[in-house]
Formats: structure tokens, sequence, C-alpha cells
């Protein structure tokens, strides 16, 4: 299995994304904003998503959607193939994407809205935290994504407050982040050196 940078060889899938998009949202019964293949593959071709594949076989995938002026991104329509659920792929492509919006994105905070407990989980282990709507974004065209999801209605009734969603957001700023961010790059940094290490012992037997 891989998680990898969505490129245009992968457009080929947009339909089956889509397809399998849908079929969670009535299997859940629960929330789940719809998308085009259109809009799949504008994500695709911008190097705004990730896929997982098993050898050539669709297994997940996620996108990037950038708000208020590249101040907020967000992580969107995660999905995983049933012939794939309970592998723990979904924290590997969550845990891809939201490295590779940190990247692309270094300045900005990312969120997710998620009815569902298993991606709530997740998100929390990786460093989001519970918040107020208020707290995202204000851009109405990204609210306005939400009116193929079944709530819809309930997001109007309470002028975008609250809905059956949780609001999730990552500060890259939160001092749980930078401290978390400092650890990884310290291990990193030793294991680099490790390496080098093992090449050069290597290289003089």
């Amino acid at each position: 299995m891989k998680v990898v940078i969505a490129n245009k060889s992968h457009i080929k899938f947009a339909q089956q994304i889509c397809d399998t998009i849908e079929e969670s949202a009535k299997v859940r019964g629960t929330g789940i904003a719809q998308r085009t293949p259109e809009y799949i593959t504008k994500k695709i071709i911008n190097g705004d998503a990730v896929i997982a594949l098993y050898e050539n076989v669709f297994a997940g995938f996620c996108y990037i959607e950038v708000w208020d002026n590249k101040s907020f991104v967000v992580n969107s329509g995660l999905i995983v193939h049933p012939d794939f659920r309970n592998q723990g792929l979904a924290k590997k492509i969550k845990t891809k994407i939201l490295e590779y919006s940190k990247e692309k994105y270094p300045e900005a905070k990312i969120f997710g809205i998620t009815t569902g407990l298993a991606v709530l989980k997740i998100n929390y282990e990786l460093g989001y935290q519970p918040v107020t709507f208020s707290e995202l974004t204000a851009d109405e065209a990204f609210w306005n994504g939400c009116k193929t999801c079944k709530n819809y209605d309930v997001l109007m009734r309470t002028n975008k407050k609250m809905c059956l969603c949780t609001g999730m957001l990552y500060d890259p700023k939160h001092e749980k982040n930078i401290k978390k961010h400092k650890y990884n790059s310290k291990v990193l940094s030793r294991l680099k050196k490790i390496k080098q290490a093992l090449f050069l012992n290597k290289k003089k037997k």
C-alpha cells in the first residue's frame, strides 16, 4: 500500500472516488458533501490531493481546499474504499495530507469538519483541537460546499454556528504542535546521523 501526492495519472479514478463517497454516505446515513468527477479531477491536476493505491487499485483519497487568502486550509473528502477499511489506512492518508498541507501552506491553519468518530479520533491524535465553527473560515464558498449534505438545513437554521459535524482545527503555532514538531525534528536528525554512520562504516569495510 502506498499513499502519494495525486497526479494526472490518477485522474482515471475520479469517478470511482465520487462513487465511493456517495456509497459511504448512504451506508453511514450521515451527512457527506458530494463532489463531481470534474471537481476531483481539478484537485488532482492542481496537486491538491493525496491518493492511496494498492498496486494499481484505488484504496483511498483526500484533497485540499484553500480559503481566506491561504490563511485556512481544509483537508476534505477523506474516503477509504470498503475493501481496504479497518487497516489503519485512513490515518495514513490523514497524516500524509496534513504533512503535505503544512509543507505547501506553512502559514495556514488546517481544519476539517466531520460526523465520523473515527476521523475525530485520528484528527485529535494528529494535533487537531475541537473548535466552534466561528473559529473556522467565514468564506461563504466553503459553507456552500455543504449544500449537497443531507444536514445542510441544520447548518442554515443555526446561522452556520453549529451542525451535526464537529469542527477540528490544527494550528501549527499551537504550543502542543510546536513541541511535537521540535521532537520530530530531533528524532529525524538522530536517524540521519545513524544512517550516515552506518554508511561510512560500510564504506570502510
